[in-house]
């Protein structure tokens, strides 16, 4: 057992990876990742095939609304019991089992789009997606914040962006790859059966148990549902500087996110088929961003949130850049100049994402868990959803390369937020325990 002082040894920090309970929240993060591409970037592949406008596309993204506002519904998942089930499986077990049955019908009415005939089914059925799969990342985070103690939480943070990052994998690579062969439909089938991996998990997690003081502070707010939603938003805007977190957590991966929100359309252009960008882009640059996940939180243990979280912007801002080369290229990319810009880019997300999540977590006052780590998760998710909206109307304007070179200065200010929230990180952490 691993206790909470501060690790000073690698080996000591690589300890913490090997406990049930991370294998749990990996599979957690897995169903967790599954959803989101289904919801836009596969969707992008699908509808660029369509020859849908590369505004049209990224028009779409607005369906990922629920993600930026699921601070607002976050509080049911704390304070509401589901009949019968709650009781058996506990507050935060019920809720997942709920979310990932509604999930999985949500995926196959998405498959049943037909994109040429109108958009307006497919966007509603994909804003289905969007909620519940919001919903499922709320409990999810919840959860694993609450099973491991304070100096877990890097170890976990790495576990469940391992697992997403695969659930990523998966859902962005195999729908390209098989959608050449089968109907979209049954590709969207295959993937909600995936799900499934999230239920199991359910079943085989243990539910948290808090202590008396937040047990009481929980029964408190309870009894008012408004309570529930203004006392987490308190909490935080009590903090000294907590302006500045929020202005953080909206900018820190909005470089990253602007980009990536046309990766599929650019390696069409470029010209892959969806079975090499699954294979080249997918396959093989998603164990990078897992390689470098697990490396980003053996560095949160070493070297602190802070000091990770600069390095990883750092390295994402730097690696956006290799996506100008791969554009100067245009049709003469080969296959491995693809798989070097992708496996840096995804080695150095993996960094920044863990180390993101680990500074998420801390930030959570254990009274409202879901609440706040919503609320945090939202305003990251409104970078990459109404403020990535005019990206592809960009793309249109200054090319390809141009609009790589402004999606790497759009990550200084992330970094330079992060001098304002170190003069203030003492006022800003709630006491956890």
């Amino acid at each position: 057992m691993i206790n909470d002082r501060k690790i000073t040894s690698w080996k000591a920090a690589l300890a913490i990876y090997w406990d049930r309970r991370q294998l749990v929240i990996f599979m957690m993060g897995l169903s967790s990742g599954i959803p989101l591409l289904l919801g836009f970037s596969t969707l992008s592949w699908w509808l660029s095939g369509e020859n849908i406008s590369k505004t049209m596309v990224t028009g779409l993204l607005i369906v990922a609304t629920p993600y930026a506002f699921k601070f607002l519904w976050a509080p049911l998942f704390d304070h509401v019991k589901i009949p019968i089930v709650t009781k058996r499986l506990g507050q935060r077990r019920s809720w997942l089992l709920v979310t990932q049955i509604f999930l999985i019908i949500s995926i196959i009415s998405l498959g049943a789009s037909e994109p040429t005939g109108g958009l307006t089914y497919m966007a509603f059925t994909a804003l289905l997606v969007a909620f519940f799969s919001a919903s499922q990342d709320i409990v999810v985070d919840a959860y694993r914040i609450e099973i491991l103690r304070e100096i877990e939480q890097g170890a976990g943070a790495a576990a469940s962006q391992a697992g997403y990052r695969v659930g990523l994998l998966i859902t962005g690579a195999a729908p390209l790859a098989l959608s050449d062969f089968i109907s979209w439909f049954m590709v969207y089938l295959a993937m909600s059966s995936l799900i499934l991996i999230g239920v199991l998990a359910t079943f085989l997690a243990r539910e948290p148990i808090k202590n008396t003081e937040v047990e009481t502070a929980i029964k408190t707010f309870g009894r008012s549902l408004k309570k529930a939603v203004l006392d987490p938003l308190t909490d935080f805007c009590k903090r000294r500087g907590w302006v500045w977190v929020l202005l953080f957590i909206l900018l820190y991966k909005y470089g990253d996110a602007i980009a990536g929100a046309l990766f599929n359309p650019f390696f069409r252009e470029i010209g892959f088929t969806g079975t090499e960008v699954a294979l080249t882009v997918k396959t093989y640059g998603v164990p990078m961003t897992i390689a470098g996940i697990l490396v980003g939180g053996l560095v949160v243990v070493r070297l602190g949130i802070i000091k990770a979280l600069f390095l990883g912007g750092v390295f994402q801002a730097i690696t956006n850049l290799l996506f100008v080369w791969l554009a100067s290229k245009e049709n003469l990319v080969t296959e491995t100049d693809l798989f070097f810009v992708v496996a840096a880019d995804n080695f150095s997300g993996g960094i920044g994402s863990t180390a993101f999540v680990a500074f998420l977590s801390s930030m959570c006052n254990l009274r409202f868990t879901a609440t706040q780590f919503a609320l945090f998760t939202s305003f990251m998710a409104l970078g990459r959803t109404y403020l990535a909206v005019p990206s592809g109307w960009l793309v249109d304007q200054i090319g390809w390369e141009n609009f790589f070179i402004a999606s790497t200065f759009i990550a200084i200010p992330a970094l330079l937020l992060l001098i304002f929230i170190k003069k203030y990180s003492p006022d800003l952490y709630p006491v956890r325990r």
